[in-house]
């Protein structure tokens, strides 16, 4: 292996290091603990090494929130290809999605945490661009086969992340330990009366 070779390969695991330190951090303290200073400590390298491979925590966070973007797509494509009637097709994606932030409160939290991205950040960041494109495809066509194929296809899918990410939410703060049993019927309820209002 040649020096160009070996600087990569070193470049490339203090770069892992980096992100595993990171994760480790806000996985037992949280992520509003997570400082370049931490990091450097925990790794053992110097605050302006961190700074060589991200500008910023902003971007150290920004590369979690697009695995963890990756990982939720992945999951409603998995449900998208399996169900073909497109009203099912939301129930089911709502019930992978409720999945994933309680399995992955992490990434859920650090994803969502000021609510819901910006249109611009959500153009300008392939993972979020993915996510969002999933979802409407298939409020765009349970929309084409209702009686209302003139909905706001913008407006529905903003409600139905809405409901999704306000229960999740309410969830994650709620003192009340409530049978995941409930929860779950509260998911399906309100996601069944969004289809039903589309006429999916």
């Amino acid at each position: 292996m040649g020096v160009a070779e070996r600087k990569i390969r070193h470049k490339e695991q203090v770069r892992g290091a980096i992100l595993q330190s990171a994760w480790k951090i806000a996985t037992e303290e949280g992520w509003q603990t997570l400082s370049i200073r931490k990091i450097a400590d925990a790794i053992e390298y110097s605050v302006p090494v961190i700074y060589s491979h991200f500008e910023n925590k902003e971007a150290i966070l920004l590369e979690f929130t697009k695995e963890g973007f990756t990982l939720l797509t992945q999951e409603l494509l998995k449900v998208k290809e399996s169900e073909q009637e497109h009203g099912c097709q939301l129930v089911k994606m709502a019930k992978a999605y409720w999945n994933f932030a309680f399995v992955n409160k992490e990434y859920y939290q650090l994803m969502f945490g000021l609510g819901m991205p910006a249109c611009e950040m959500v153009n300008t960041v392939p993972e979020m661009k993915t996510f969002t494109e999933v979802m409407i495809s298939s409020i765009s066509a349970a929309i084409a086969q209702s009686k209302n194929p003139d909905a706001e296809v913008f407006m529905k899918y903003h409600a139905y992340w809405s409901i999704l990410h306000g229960l999740v939410a309410i969830q994650m703060i709620e003192k009340n330990a409530y049978p995941d049993e409930f929860k779950q019927k509260v998911l399906q309820d309100a996601i069944e009366g969004f289809v039903r209002g589309i006429g999916g």
